[in-house]
């Protein structure tokens, strides 16, 4: 047993820059694990300021001054997040409101539609189960709605915390970009002169990781203004609500879709019925993610992560359930991380190997 274990940290562990690795993956692991909520600013200024370096790269090719090309990124940021603050978020929130205040109508109305469901389908429902049914989703909505009232009285800490963001991760983002080198330089000057496999992992990841996140966000903003367009020319309600869900589910492969079907049928039907205006609403709809499967994610991502869609779908759940949106939104970048570091992790010829051959 122990020379098998010997043997197996001999294989994939006897190079310096194996056992680097591997105290900086736990290191990683262990602060993110235990000061999640305290870096969370600063992994959102990286995350950011990642996205918008592609921009400063541009100007600086075209021979403009760093400085001023950090600042001009760095102002029109800003100038995107104010308005965004100012005329979109109190609409969202308008939105949602309305939303709220229409669900007592819309269970009226969909209990409704339940009690006739014994009369036209009794071999399919009784009334006892019905009975069940209803009572155990009226449970259930109460519970919502208590949680409802309880977010509405506690959310002031919650308040806080945006300001702060608000406020610090701009600031954090002016200067990620503007001392990027500096910043690059000083850790790798921590790190060994010669670092082989690093290096590897870096170039494969750093073009793929930069492609993706940057096609993501497109792929989010072209989808959701798409949705929009279509959504207030068929005047379906709460147009901006469900168009930004419809967008951020590009985040979730496979999933996202499906999950998001849900609240735009439900809106459509409790608003029109089964009417033709709500199947023109399911045949574009239906349109909208075919285009966005089959036409904007091969032209974003022409080159495509070689994961299997199990794979994919394990990361989605794993990276979601340990740290939320953003576990969620670098799933496929991780797992291809993961990927990267297995396929140059350097490694030993086993003994066992070596005798036999």
């Amino acid at each position: 047993m122990w020379k098998v274990l010997e043997s197996w940290v001999d294989r994939y562990f006897a190079d310096e820059e194996a056992v680097l690795l591997s105290l900086f993956l736990i290191g990683a692991i262990v602060a993110i694990a235990t000061m999640g909520e305290i870096l969370a600013p600063l992994l959102a200024a990286l995350i950011i300021a990642f996205l918008l370096q592609g921009a400063v790269n541009r100007l600086d090719q075209l021979k403009v001054p760093h400085l001023f090309s950090v600042s001009l990124v760095f102002v029109l940021f800003v100038s995107l997040l104010l308005a965004g603050l100012v005329f979109l978020v109190p609409l969202l929130i308008k939105q949602s409101s309305n939303l709220l205040a229409e669900v007592p109508r819309m269970i009226k109305q969909w209990q409704q539609t339940l009690h006739l469901l014994p009369d036209k389908y009794p071999h399919l429902i009784s009334e006892k189960e019905l009975a069940d049914l209803l009572n155990y989703t009226s449970r259930e909505i109460a519970k919502f709605g208590e949680a409802v009232v309880t977010f509405s009285f506690s959310n002031f800490p919650m308040l806080i915390a945006i300001l702060v963001y608000v406020v610090l991760v701009p600031i954090l983002v002016f200067f990620l970009m503007k001392d990027k080198q500096l910043l690059m330089d000083s850790l790798a000057s921590l790190l060994p002169r010669k670092r082989p496999v690093m290096r590897q992992i870096w170039r494969e990841m750093n073009d793929q990781m930069a492609n993706y996140v940057r096609g993501k966000v497109i792929e989010i903003l072209v989808v959701g203004l798409t949705a929009y367009i279509c959504f207030l020319f068929l005047g379906v309600n709460y147009a901006l609500l469900l168009a930004l869900l419809v967008g951020l589910s590009v985040v979730i492969p496979y999933i996202g879709a499906a999950v998001v079907t849900i609240p735009v049928m439900m809106v459509g039907y409790f608003q029109w019925g089964l009417s033709g205006d709500f199947f023109w609403l399911f045949i574009v709809y239906g349109v909208i993610q075919f285009l966005d499967g089959n036409v904007l994610v091969p032209l974003l991502f022409s080159e495509a992560v070689n994961l299997h869609p199990i794979v994919i779908i394990l990361a989605v759940l794993i990276f979601g359930g340990l740290w939320g949106f953003w576990g969620v939104f670098f799933a496929i970048p991780l797992a291809t991380l993961i990927k990267a570091m297995y396929n140059a992790w350097p490694r030993k010829k086993s003994t066992l190997t070596e005798t036999t051959s």
